[in-house]
């Protein structure tokens, strides 16, 4: 039997949010990660291409970078609309952020269950569900299944992620950051992208609900429908 754990922030007195140049660093910092293999895997490639010991590894060195160039695009893409301003957009089609979505989970262990059927979603509610779909995709470190929905009502939209799986967790930090907590110890990348996810839903005048079960890591995004 699933012995859930309550992560709402549920404090008399709320969190001291973290400034905001502190948190673009972290942001920054976790981009940086995220970018640095492929980056990495990139220069590899070309220089493979460049030594001349190694020119029988020629197909190789272009498999390498031809992949890594995809992946990089995939990440920055994705980043772009979750963490980014994505030009002057203020509504997104859930179509072109499954693409996005997609893309990200072909390079990690966990499947993908998009179950959205909203035609039009907001800023607020589109920067939620793709930052709970790579907070699903962190959960699941050894695979299993992340099931995004959106469920629209008279006065919110509710933006749901179920993560299952063998080992399906949440770091200590991570949890911190899903409650508005500052980072405090442990990793800043676990930490860094939760506490974003708390600030987009504040900010739009939402609150985060989270429990952790067996094997399973549910967080669901209450958004105002004004918002």
């Amino acid at each position: 039997m699933p012995h859930d754990i309550d992560l709402s922030n549920r404090s008399e007195s709320p969190a001291k949010p973290v400034p905001r140049a502190e948190l673009a660093a972290h942001l920054a910092g976790r981009l940086c990660h995220d970018m640095i293999s492929p980056v990495s895997a990139i220069v590899s490639g070309l220089d493979l291409l460049e030594d001349p010991s190694a020119q029988d590894m020629r197909d190789d060195a272009m498999n390498l970078i031809d992949q890594s160039a995809r992946k990089l695009a995939t990440v920055l893409s994705f980043a772009r609309v979750a963490y980014g301003s994505s030009a002057s957009a203020e509504t997104f089609d859930p179509r072109d952020l499954e693409v996005l979505t997609r893309g990200v989970f072909g390079h990690v262990r966990a499947e993908l269950d998009w179950a959205v059927q909203s035609e039009r979603l907001d800023k607020p509610a589109a920067r939620a569900l793709l930052n709970l779909a790579q907070l699903g995709a962190t959960a699941l470190p050894t695979g299993g299944l992340a099931r995004l929905t959106v469920e629209m009502t008279v006065d919110e939209t509710i933006v749901l992620l179920e993560a299952k799986g063998a080992r399906a967790r949440l770091r200590p930090e991570a949890q911190a950051g899903l409650r508005g907590e500052g980072m405090t110890e442990g990793l800043p990348g676990q930490w860094v992208q939760p506490y974003y996810l708390f600030t987009v839903v504040a900010d739009a005048g939402g609150r985060l609900h989270s429990t952790l079960g067996e094997d399973s890591v549910v967080v669901a995004a209450h958004l105002p429908r004004d918002a």
